[in-house]
């Protein structure tokens, strides 16, 4: 599917302005738009067709926008699920870490991720498997993403199903553990599990203790959460 911008138009103009006001560089323009163009475009993917069929909507009434977000070159990224998906136990936090970004978490990428079980009450922690994916993914600058009514309807995760497209292609890394701070540092290990596991109760009770499926990223010693919704 070819989508072809209306060229010096007052819409090219304000949107020019504001991508290069957010930080993106006047010869990336391009790059932007296809960027653009390719969420929009997935739209139309084998996911959204089969999701679309079994909440019995049209593609007419799949109404979508395109966020454009910087880049945090995260050394691990994390999803945390505030009730334990596997036993549905609303006192148990799950979540997964991986090395890079989360694309390699959230995408279906070969492999397992490190994944823990921390209990609210008691804060017993579990450690459920240690990753192993063959590569991270690296990027910095910019990424473009979905924003759609399919993530607001009830009892629906629509989260996932549309593309995202970074400004420049990811680098690729394959990986080695043996020198990861999560198999080798303890400390470390505990501290990630710790910082993790109260940034999704602060956020569980932010949203007044509604579940909440959580995403973020570890970079240079700090956590940025850069989504949550609703967990269903």
């Amino acid at each position: 599917m070819k989508i072809i911008f209306p060229k010096n138009s007052e819409f090219i103009t304000e949107l020019n302005k504001k991508l290069i006001n957010f930080g993106i560089n006047e010869k990336d323009l391009d790059l932007a738009y296809n960027s653009i163009k390719k969420v929009w475009a997935s739209k139309y993917n084998e996911r959204i067709f089969l999701s679309k069929q079994k909440i019995s909507i049209k593609f007419s009434e799949i109404k979508i926008s395109i966020l454009v977000q910087k880049i945090i070159p995260a050394e691990y990224a994390f999803v945390i699920h505030t009730k334990n998906p596997i036993n549905n136990n609303s006192n148990e936090i799950f979540a997964e870490i991986v090395n890079g970004m989360g694309e390699t978490l959230v995408g279906a990428y070969e492999g397992q991720s490190f994944s823990f079980i921390n209990n609210k009450i008691n804060k017993e922690k579990k450690i459920k498997s240690f990753q192993n994916k063959s590569i991270k993914l690296e990027n910095k600058g910019f990424i473009f993403r979905s924003d759609s009514n399919m993530e607001d309807i009830e009892n629906f995760s629509g989260a996932g199903l549309f593309d995202s497209v970074p400004l420049n292609e990811d680098k690729i890394e394959n990986m080695f553990y043996n020198n990861d701070k999560i198999f080798n540092d303890v400390e470390f290990r505990n501290n990630l599990i710790n910082k993790i596991s109260e940034i999704g109760k602060n956020i569980e009770l932010l949203y007044n203790n509604q579940p909440q499926d959580i995403e973020g990223v570890y970079s240079n010693g700090e956590f940025y959460v850069v989504q949550t919704r609703p967990q269903v």
